[in-house]
């Protein structure tokens, strides 16, 4: 067996030691189809990899115990798994012959296999080509089973370093908590199942996307659809943008159908710094056809001859550089009457949602559609109950409900608006979420199955969901593009002054914050970290175990400034209910407020519990201390110059008083007297008008009842931002906003026009909410230059 296969050395029969990917792409070489060259770093080559390292028994004694159904363990397990397998060393004799084969992947196989001298010589000198680096999974067993988007792939890597630890990381992604699962769920037992990684020259595309030989969506055998983007095919694959759709007779080669999609952005590799970047198109790019007719006609020709070769349909993946079309990859397409029925069901099940009538109407508080099984949840000890794809219901969630959340495909509540508790962890999560329907409780009975339109704010009887796992189709691999190599950055924002900062609130989540492209954390609030142990935070400085506290604190902020690394990051310091305490072990002896938003809370519990408040500051000192120097402190809920004071004597006694500090502006109180608090030394403030709003206009926040008059855009809000930034510029005080009101466009516009510096959104509004201020921003100077 060999560690390296050439593509020209591969056919369809290979997939045993090159996986389908790579086995396809042979097959497709040596048939003369027009795919750019490369090679595969072999199943053995894994499996020699873990006998040399005696790897196998080490990884076995990790699965064996993990229960795959508790998220925690699984994802416990997947890390130490992926540890292990990345801290073994490769075979000098592995890394070389890939070193070989990387260098000389211009050189045609035959001239090769005469010399390697002569090789040396005529390749020398050269420039070292960008290569994709995929995995490709096989079962020893079962060669035909498909292993597809359970593993990583890295785009537009250069230099063999570079290439070596991709393929390290490849392997690795073999026990993803999602691999492990599907493995264990299909009693696959995990040592059959081997890796090969493809490695293949990168097509600088400045189109690209997908193909069908059929229409998968109708099973219409005479029909080839396209789809494809500007700039690499990934934006295409993962569903990051909306591509245009061009629906092709395959007999005729004619155009029957064409529906252009809105792209706002491609991603293309950087001239000057070799990676891969994110750029946001024109509008009238954006809305732009991608192919030519005649790029439409050629693809088409070309999906009818693969599938032709292959005497069966087949999901293909293109890039065009320059006018000349490649394949990337092809699969083959199954399907049969009882799918397309199920698809065309389900197809007018999404589609017609607005039909239905819904048996529950709230507040839109998380966009998406999810269905599962109803379970509601009455108080902590239900939590349990909630298993991965249910429906949590409650009447409000709070931050004992976060791991049960996670498990959710939906979440609905009976009270609450856009800003609650449940809004906003559903946000930062992703999860659909409905909140303030009224009576969710009453209506909704346990296990009735239901679907949630987050972004409608309705819910629904019945799955309406189009659940694709559950289709029979060997669908196209939506891989997870674990985009981490030095060549690759994803998250790339159109240059601003206005700065566009995130909230994170989960240091698990950091990394997929930071890739965002976020110019740093505005907002870190403390409370998931805190409030995820099960007991309170006095009571463990009370029984002499604040250092369980701190280190908490320690390891999730961490997390957060590793991510963000060179970035600011915002800490605000603990700003908890009494009510959110109280079911705590320890929390007893929380007071019983009538309205908590308006009590003991934030600084006024800081100061008034100050050991509490040097747990955090103890926290802030040890990780700035680790070089994370960005790091900085902000107090909310501020009303009186003497917490201020107060608060910075105890940073002082801290010794951190060279770290940036600032306070929250959430309250009438800080606006009328901003000139004051500015001329206190602060570095910033930011805006939090969540709070503000509500106190503004003497609204609870969480009163479903009286929502429709709770307005961030209200003019009394805008009249106290504005200001707020008029006089923190006059003393030269950084100004920044965070909360829901960040991530609305018509608020972006406001803010900069106001002149604000940094504006702090929610993970999902970063890219959305640069390209409106860039757009304002522009705006602003053409009205200038015109004056």
């Amino acid at each position: 067996m060999k560690n390296i296969l050439w593509f020209q050395e591969i056919s369809k029969n290979d997939g045993a030691s090159v996986g389908g990917k790579g086995a396809n792409l042979g097959e497709m070489y040596n048939a003369h189809f027009p795919i750019p060259n490369g090679f595969v770093v072999t199943s053995y080559a894994y499996k020699n990899f873990l006998e040399v390292n005696k790897l196998q028994p080490e990884i076995n004694k990790v699965l064996v115990n993990t229960d795959v159904d508790n998220n925690e363990q699984l994802q416990k397990a997947a890390q130490q798994v992926q540890s292990i397998i990345l801290k073994a060393e490769m075979p000098k004799e592995l890394k070389q012959e890939i070193k070989y084969a990387y260098e000389n992947l211009n050189v045609n196989l035959d001239l090769m296999n005469v010399s390697k001298k002569t090789i040396s010589f005529v390749n020398l000198p050269k420039d070292y080509p960008f290569v994709a680096v995929r995995s490709s999974a096989t079962a020893e067993d079962l060669p035909d089973f498909s292993f597809a988007g359970q593993q990583a792939t890295y785009i537009n890597i250069k230099n063999f370093e570079n290439v070596v630890q991709a393929v390290h990381q490849c392997w690795a992604s073999l026990f993803t908590a999602r691999a492990i699962y599907y493995r264990e769920k299909n009693n696959f037992e995990h040592e059959k199942v081997l890796i090969a990684v493809v490695i293949q020259k990168m097509v600088d595309s400045d189109k690209a996307g997908v193909m069908f030989s059929m229409n998968p969506g109708t099973n219409d055998k005479s029909e080839v659809i396209i789809e494809a983007s500007f700039g690499f095919g990934d934006a295409v694959v993962s569903g990051a943008v909306s591509p245009d759709r061009y629906v092709v007779d395959k007999n005729s080669l004619t155009l029957k159908d064409m529906k252009i999609g809105n792209k706002l952005f491609m991603f293309y590799r950087d001239r000057t710094s070799g990676r891969t970047s994110k750029k946001m198109l024109s509008p009238d790019k954006a809305i732009g056809r991608v192919l030519t007719d005649w790029e439409v006609g050629k693809l088409a020709s070309l999906a009818k001859k693969v599938e032709a070769h292959y005497e069966a349909p087949q999901d293909m993946e293109f890039a065009i550089e320059n006018s000349s079309i490649f394949l990337v990859q092809t699969r083959g397409i199954t399907t049969n009457e009882k799918v397309t029925s199920k698809i065309a069901e389900e197809e007018k099940q999404n589609m017609g949602l607005e039909d239905e009538k819904a048996i529950l109407t709230g507040i839109s508080a998380s966009p998406g559609i999810g269905s599962g099984h109803v379970k509601i949840v009455e108080e902590a000890d239900d939590l349990d109950k909630v298993k991965h794809g249910d429906v949590l219901v409650a009447r409000m969630t709070n931050p004992d409900y976060v791991a049960a959340m996670e498990r959710a495909s939906a979440i609905v509540t009976d009270e609450g608006g856009q800003t609650c508790h449940a809004a906003i962890v559903s946000r930062e999560m992703g999860i659909p979420a409905v909140v303030g329907t009224g009576n969710a409780t009453k209506i909704l009975k346990e296990n009735d199955l239901i679907t949630v339109d987050g972004k409608a704010g309705k819910v629904y009887r019945g799955a309406k969901e189009v659940l694709k796992e559950e289709i029979n189709i060997e669908e196209k691999p939506a891989e997870e593009i674990n985009i981490v190599s030095e060549n690759v950055k994803i998250g790339v924002l159109e240059p601003t002054v206005t700065k566009i900062k995130v909230i994170a609130d989960f240091p698990d989540l950091a990394h997929k914050a930071a890739a965002t492209g976020a110019e740093g954390v505005g907002l870190l609030r403390c409370e998931f970290m805190i409030l995820s142990g099960k007991e309170h935070p006095g009571y463990l400085i009370d029984n002499g175990r604040e250092e369980e506290l701190i280190s908490r604190l320690e390891e999730g902020l961490t997390k957060v400034c590793s991510a963000f690394k060179g970035k600011t990051v915002w800490y605000r310091s603990l700003d908890a209910r009494t009510d959110e305490f109280r079911d705590m072990v320890g929390g007893e002896n929380e007071p019983k407020e009538d309205n908590p938003m308006m009590g003991w809370r934030s600084i006024r519990r800081d100061l008034d519990q100050p050991e509490l408040f040097k747990a955090q500051l103890e926290a802030l000192r040890r990780v700035r201390n680790k070089g994370f120097k960005e790091l900085g402190l902000m107090l909310p809920m501020i009303t009186h110059l003497e917490q201020v004071r107060h608060a910075k004597e105890v940073i002082k006694d801290m010794g951190l008083e060279d770290m940036e500090f600032g306070i929250m502006v959430e309250t009438p109180a800080v606006v009328q007297m901003m000139d004051e608090f500015c001329e206190e030394g602060i570095d910033f403030i930011s805006i939090g008008t969540n709070d503000l709003t509500q106190f503004t206009l003497a609204i609870d926040r969480n009163n479903s009842r009286i929502q429709k008059w709770y307005n961030e855009m209200h003019p009394a809000v805008l009249k106290e931002i504005r200001h707020v930034i008029k006089t923190c510029k006059k003393h030269h005080v950084k100004t920044s906003i965070c909360g829901q009101a960040g991530s609305n466009a018509d608020m972006a516009k406001f803010l900069v026009d106001t002149g604000i510096d940094e504006i702090t959104v929610n993970v999902d509004a970063v890219s959305t909410i640069n390209k409106i201020v860039a757009d304002e921003e522009r705006r602003l100077v053409l009205e200038a230059a015109r004056k």
